[in-house]
C-alpha cells in the first residue's frame, strides 16, 4: 500500500496555514473595527463638550439685551461643527449597521459580530443621548427667548398669551412685534430691540434644527427600536453607558414644523 504519511502531513499544513491566515485577517479587521469604535467615540465625546459650551453662549447672550457678535458667530460655529461631527457619527453608525445586517443576511453568528452589535448599540445609545441633550438645550434656549419676547412686550404695554406669541413667531415677520407699539419712549425703542434680536435667535435656532430634520428622525426610530428590541443579551439591561435609557424621541413631532420641529422628550412609563 502507498504510504501517504506526507502527503496527509502537507494536506494538514496547508490547512493550518489557511487557518492562520483567516485568523490573521479577522485579528486585523477587528483591529481596524476597535480603531473606528474609539473614533466615533471621539466624535461624541466632541460633541457632548461642544453642547456644554453651545450652553454657556446661550446664557452668555441671554444676560444681554444686545449680545455682542462675537458671541453670536461663535455659537453659530458650534452649532455648525456639531452638525458636521453629528453628521460623520451618524454614517459610520449606518457603515457598522449595513455591515452587520449584510453577516446576519449570510447566517453567519459569531463571537466577533456579537462584540460589533454590542458596540453599534453602545455608541448609538450614546450619540442618541448626547443629541437629545443638545435638543434640549435647544428647546430651553427658544423658551427662554420667548419668554424674554413676552417680557419686552408687557414693558411696551402688550399682553400676549404664549399661543398668541407662538403664532406670532412663526409668522416670521419680525414687524408684527412692532404693531400696535407707541414708539414714543427710549424703552418701547430699547424693549424692540431686545425682541428683535430674540426673534432672530430664535429664527437661526430653528433653521439649524431643521437642518438636523433626517438625523433626528432616524434618531427617533433609533430609540424606539433599541427600547422594542431591549439591550443585547450581553449587555446588562438598562445600560449605564447611555446614561438616560428612558428618554424615547417623539417622530411625529420631528416631522412637524415650527415650534414642533424641536423634538418632543417624553419619559416612558
Amino acid at each position: 500500500m502507498k504510504d501517504r504519511t506526507q502527503e496527509l502531513r502537507t494536506a494538514k499544513d496547508s490547512d493550518d496555514d489557511d487557518d492562520v491566515a483567516v485568523t490573521m485577517d479577522r485579528d486585523r479587521f477587528m483591529d481596524e473595527f476597535f480603531e473606528q469604535v474609539e473614533e466615533i467615540r471621539g466624535f461624541i465625546d466632541k460633541i457632548a463638550e461642544n453642547v456644554e459650551e453651545v450652553k454657556r453662549k446661550h446664557s452668555a447672550i441671554l444676560a444681554s439685551p444686545n449680545p455682542d457678535e462675537k458671541t453670536k458667530e461663535e455659537l453659530e460655529e458650534l452649532m455648525s461643527d456639531i452638525k458636521k461631527t453629528a453628521n460623520k457619527v451618524r454614517s459610520k453608525l449606518k457603515s457598522i449597521e449595513q455591515s452587520i445586517e449584510q453577516e446576519e443576511g449570510l447566517n453567519r453568528s459569531s463571537a466577533d459580530l456579537r462584540i460589533r452589535k454590542t458596540q453599534h448599540s453602545t455608541l448609538s445609545r450614546k450619540f442618541v443621548e448626547v443629541m437629545s441633550e443638545y435638543n434640549a438645550t435647544q428647546s430651553d434656549y427658544r423658551e427662554r427667548c420667548k419668554g424674554r419676547i413676552q417680557r419686552q412686550l408687557e414693558i411696551t404695554g402688550r399682553t400676549t398669551t404664549s399661543e398668541e406669541l407662538e403664532d406670532m413667531l412663526e409668522s416670521g415677520n419680525p414687524a408684527i412685534f412692532a404693531s400696535g407699539i407707541i414708539m414714543d419712549s427710549s424703552i418701547s425703542k430699547q424693549a424692540l430691540s431686545e425682541i428683535e434680536t430674540r426673534h432672530s435667535e430664535i429664527i437661526k435656532l430653528e433653521n439649524s434644527i431643521r437642518e438636523l430634520h433626517d438625523m433626528f428622525m432616524d434618531m427617533a426610530m433609533l430609540v424606539e427600536s433599541q427600547v422594542s428590541a431591549g439591550p443585547p443579551s450581553s449587555t446588562p439591561a438598562r445600560s449605564s453607558t447611555w446614561g438616560c435609557p428612558n428618554l424615547a424621541l417623539s417622530a411625529r413631532h420631528a416631522a412637524l414644523p415650527g415650534r414642533d420641529q424641536i423634538l418632543s422628550l417624553r419619559r416612558l412609563s
